[in-house]
């Protein structure tokens, strides 16, 4: 089974939101690395995606524009085998991509990045509801507190917990960053 490693929205934009937060970052970012090179590693290929939308002013972090529609400087410099530009939160929607993946002949994807209830969580559903086996690296991924109408605050350990219990047995198999890639490795030699 042919795998290959997104990355999805691992940009400098979020740095610029009033959200942004250091405290699980170290964290992410070397799980992150460690995902990208067990997976040059393994020779798979790794798709860039990057989020653009908004107005294309500077003063929007998420337009190109801004010049913060680039990778995180501490994430491990790689050649994407392929790179993406996405309007919406699914990678798969409107970007290309799906059909990238479907010449190269990939069955399985391994998705990291940020956020990880928003982009990285749509896309996985979206990829399990189009045919494809989806390691989902929770550890890879990152996201930030968020507020709910009635006041009650869910921690970012609340928002992995819930989007790992939401895919799990439905879109994807929850996996660490070794698991990923010790699954990749397997379908490697049984080709």
């Amino acid at each position: 089974m042919k795998t290959a490693l997104i990355v999805i929205d691992v940009q400098e934009s979020f740095r610029q939101r009033p959200y942004w937060n250091e405290a699980d970052y170290p964290a992410y970012i070397e799980r992150n690395n460690a995902l990208i090179a067990g997976a040059e590693q393994l020779g798979l290929p790794i798709v860039r995606i990057f989020h653009n939308d908004g107005p294309e002013t500077a003063d929007n972090p998420f337009a190109l524009a801004s010049g913060h529609v680039r990778q995180l400087a501490e994430l491990r410099a790689y050649t994407p085998a392929a790179e993406f530009i996405k309007h919406r939160h699914s990678a798969l929607s409107g970007t290309g991509l799906s059909i990238w993946l479907h010449q190269q002949g990939i069955q399985r994807l391994i998705i990291s990045g940020i956020r990880t209830e928003q982009c990285c969580e749509t896309t996985t559903r979206h990829a399990s509801d189009e045919g494809w086996t989806v390691d989902y690296v929770t550890e890879a991924t990152l996201t930030f507190a968020m507020t709910h109408k009635s006041g009650a605050v869910l921690s970012p350990a609340d928002i992995k917990l819930r989007t790992e219990t939401m895919l799990q047995d439905r879109f994807a198999d929850i996996v660490s960053v070794e698991q990923a890639l010790q699954r990749a490795r397997r379908a490697l030699d049984q080709v």
